[in-house]
């Protein structure tokens, strides 16, 4: 039996009238940027995650960048991160000028060890950058209480969590701004590139917008010093299409990572830990194994069976070449490198069978 990693055939199967209608829908208005399908889509996800307002934009990447320099994080400012992340998180810290300050994972659910926070703030502290990883929802009351006290902005990361709850509420609405990623693989996706922030700020809103659209509200009328990164109707159209259906397949994800919780029974294998307090997504589902070693050896295990894995992230943030200048070395982030040599990421993607998820941990504990 051949397992991917991930495929998208069962959900444009199901879609691909609804696809082809957006597509055609945009292609006759000969409208693609800055239409009615962007304010559509920002309007129906806003609803949706259960703030005021969602901008567009090209990227999950671009959303936490344009959040930041909106809320005026610049040159000499800091935010703080996990040193458990996609790049993505810290490069938008860099784009702005400012100085990512990393925090180590909690070993349990991957995501920023909210122990460690306090002890990373300086008088350079702006912001704190908490990211619900594989869309497991980070545990924001502690988040909250420190910034709330500190006087710090919180921009969720929610480039993983389309939907995901904490405490009940939805990631998203917590923080002062959030990004969201719609890169195709996402639980909610495009077809290419795509992206949004969200707040409940009206003015943070605008800004936001304006910074994305060549620092404009006005044409050819530039108050900021911005940027080109805005939805485009054929991916709004497409999200659209998506969005009634996000809550579906949500919950064919729980689906799928119940089973895997419930059959996977190899001793070696340490499964992902739910907090009470979330209701995760599933965007990853990650096992650890005991090191290194056993972990490459399964995942070529795996392979040789026909089995599509990923690792989530092998390199962590403080020892990226590129992040070289920041002055962290090996050992400074002890969680997140054990993360790193020994988390495997196991297929998830809505259309899997009870068959391919059986497969999958009859050659895990078989191994």
């Amino acid at each position: 039996m051949k397992v991917p990693f991930v495929s998208f055939i069962p959900l444009e199967k199901e879609l691909n009238d609804e696809l082809h209608e957006a597509f055609e829908r945009v292609l006759s208005r000969s409208w693609y940027v800055e239409g009615e399908e962007d304010r559509s889509f920002e309007n129906a996800f806003a609803d949706y995650i259960g703030v005021r307002h969602c901008v567009g934009c090209g990227n999950g990447l671009d959303a936490l960048m344009l959040a930041l320099k909106a809320f005026g994080i610049g040159a000499g400012d800091e935010a703080i991160l996990p040193a458990n992340t996609f790049i993505a998180t810290a490069l938008a810290v860099t784009y702005v000028g400012a100085r990512p300050v990393l925090v180590d994972a909690d070993a349990d659910t991957f995501n920023i060890d909210v122990s460690l926070i306090e002890e990373a703030i300086t008088d350079r502290t702006k912001a704190i950058i908490p990211v619900h990883l594989y869309g497991q929802p980070c545990d924001m009351d502690p988040v909250m209480e420190i910034a709330h006290r500190r006087g710090l902005y919180v921009i969720e990361d929610c480039a993983q969590a389309h939907g995901a709850k904490y405490r009940g509420r939805k990631a998203g609405t917590f923080g002062d701004a959030a990004g969201f990623s719609f890169y195709p693989g996402k639980n909610l996706g495009a077809l290419g590139d795509a992206g949004a922030a969200v707040t409940g700020d009206d003015e943070i809103a605008a800004k936001i917008r304006s910074l994305g659209n060549y620092g404009s509200e006005v044409k050819y009328h530039h108050t900021y010093q911005g940027h080109n990164s805005r939805l485009d109707e054929l991916q709004a159209a497409f999200l659209s299409a998506k969005l009634p259906l996000l809550d579906k397949m949500n919950a064919e994800r729980r689906r799928i990572a119940a089973r895997y919780r419930e059959l996977i029974t190899n001793p070696d294998v340490r499964l992902p830990k739910v907090p009470d307090y979330a209701e995760p997504v599933w965007h990853v589902f990650g096992i650890r194994c005991p090191d290194a070693g056993y972990r490459d050896d399964l995942e070529k295990h795996l392979g040789d069976n026909g089995i599509g894995t990923n690792k989530h992230y092998p390199i962590p943030l403080h020892l990226q070449e590129c992040y070289h200048d920041l002055g962290y070395r090996a050992g400074d982030f002890p969680k997140a490198e054990l993360i790193a040599c020994t988390e495997l990421s196991l297929p998830m993607y809505y259309g899997m069978t009870d068959e391919q998820v059986g497969y999958v941990a009859d050659c895990i504990n078989g191994y």
